[in-house]
């Protein structure tokens, strides 16, 4: 598979539409990709209907501030902590494997719980306990799956997939919370653990009679085994990061928009009910509209595909982003919030799905597992400094400000990486190459 995409639009040289029609012969079949994904995103609609159950029991039974952020520590922390050391673990594990693994520890997680809950023997450890280990089996299951990714499906539909996969981000952030509801008034708490279970076997059943291709390594060395081979494969994803400008000034603007804008959303609810008196169903009508956004951002991008040369779709939405999140820092009324955080839902689906295509078709196969990790490590680090530094600014100087901090950001990010060539050339920095190490089929 080829990494790079060349930016020429012109008419192809008849060489040229040979080799293309060739590869589109030697494309993989899309359907084994299709049956896994429908598996694992109905899990995942289940997992997070069932997440907002967790999360409302625990509100009931403690009505505890730091309860809630302690459950959402438990959220962020695995991926930024074991995120790396997973990703080399999945580069060096069977990758079907690792899946059934991780869905497995899910779907056992759920059932202890539910045991739990049966025998009136929950508490807000043991939940807290679960949290963590759902929180684990996503870290390991994430990487595996977007590098599984890359060997099933042909590359230039990896942008439309990518946007397939926005569209169904968008379209839980619509329904989960409401199933959620439906299953917290229609069943206990040990039922709704019962559920997860289920949807987790939905995922699990498909995944054991699917081939999923796993690639050699390309390192010349020999692959240790234990805690040293592991820690060599997390240096080896760093290094290999290091080594790619592009990648790695991509990395750190996710690493600002993260800082900026992760914290500006937390704010929503007093930016909503302080500054415009707006009430709680206006609060969670303007989620849903941001949902919806991202739902639509979706198929936008999976129809259209964004624009050949991937990196500018992300970076022109960059822009896009930082002045939809303007117009929310000075929106007049909830109505025009609600508007600006729909655009912000469809700008959202045309910056993440092309990186994550950016780099299922620049990076290695054989590295993919940890350069997943480790962006989304990165990444996700600056989110708890910006959380510690917005609420005494926003004390300070007021919510607005943050918005307006975090949109001026967002153009300069965005503005920098077209001026950046290292970013702009990121798609010819591919590693993946005909030549190179052919993957091979595994169960």
């Amino acid at each position: 598979m080829s990494g790079a995409r060349s930016p020429d639009l012109g008419t192809q040289t008849p060489d040229a539409a040979t080799v293309a029609e060739s590869s589109c012969a030697d494309d993989p079949p899309m359907r084994p990709f299709l049956i896994l994904w429908t598996g694992q995103a109905l899990s995942l609609v289940g997992s997070q209907a069932v997440q907002f159950a967790i999360i409302w029991w625990l509100t009931i039974q403690t009505g505890s501030a730091t309860v809630l952020a302690t459950a959402s520590l438990f959220g962020l922390l695995p991926p930024i902590l074991v995120g790396p050391f997973a990703g080399a673990l999945v580069d060096r594990w069977n990758r079907k494997r690792v899946m059934l693994a991780a869905d497995a520890l899910v779907a056992a997680t759920s059932l202890g719980l539910a045991a739990l809950f049966l025998l009136d023997m929950a508490s807000v450890e043991t939940v807290f306990a679960a949290l963590l280990l759902r929180a684990i089996g996503s870290t390991f299951h994430a990487p595996a799956m977007l590098a599984s990714t890359t060997l099933m499906v042909p590359e230039r539909h990896l942008t439309r997939i990518q946007g397939i996969n926005q569209m169904m981000l968008g379209g839980m952030l619509v329904i989960a919370a409401p199933l959620g509801g439906l299953l917290v008034a229609t069943l206990s708490m040990s039922g709704i653990m019962l559920v997860d279970v289920a949807t987790a076997l939905i995922a699990i059943l498909p995944l054991v009679f699917i081939r999923v291709p796993q690639p050699e390594r390309s390192s010349e060395e020999p692959s240790s085994t234990g805690v040293r081979g592991t820690l060599r494969d997390v240096d080896e994803g760093f290094t290999y990061l290091r080594e790619r400008p592009g990648h790695m000034g991509l990395v750190l603007i996710a690493m600002g928009v993260n800082m900026l804008l992760i914290p500006a959303f937390s704010l929503l609810p007093l930016l909503v009910s302080e500054e415009l008196t707006g009430t709680a169903t206006d609060l969670a009508w303007t989620n849903s509209v941001f949902g919806i956004g991202s739902f639509a951002g979706g198929i936008l991008l999976g129809i259209w595909g964004g624009f050949r040369r991937r990196i500018l779709t992300t970076l022109s939405g960059l822009m896009a982003m930082g002045i939809a999140t303007l117009g929310v820092g000075m929106a007049p009324s909830v109505l025009a919030v609600a508007g600006a955080m729909f655009a912000i839902g469809v700008i959202t689906a045309m910056v993440n799905g092309p990186i994550h295509a950016i780099l299922q078709a620049t990076v290695a196969t054989d590295f993919q597992g940890r350069i997943f990790s480790l962006v989304g490590s990165l990444a996700g680090i600056t989110a708890p400094v910006g959380l510690l530094l917005a609420a005494p600014v926003a004390e300070l100087v007021g919510v607005r400000a943050w918005y307006i901090a975090g949109a001026a950001g967002c153009i300069l990010m965005g503005l920098s990486g077209f001026l950046t060539p290292a970013i702009l050339r990121i798609e010819g920095e591919a590693e993946v190459t005909v030549e190179g190490p052919q993957p091979t089929t595994a169960d």
